[in-house]
């Protein structure tokens, strides 16, 4: 159980690969993106 098991998040950071032990990270979505600014500035 060390830097040569596949199955350990060790083993997973020295191989580069990515499992159930270490999952990718997602990127959230910018608050910008989600608040539409256009839609509710109209301006007569």
């Amino acid at each position: 159980m060390g830097k040569g098991d596949k199955k350990t998040k060790r083993g997973k950071i020295n191989r580069g690969t990515f499992g159930s032990r270490r999952p990718r990270i997602k990127k959230r979505r910018s608050v910008e993106n989600k608040i539409d600014i256009g839609s509710k500035a109209t301006v007569k």
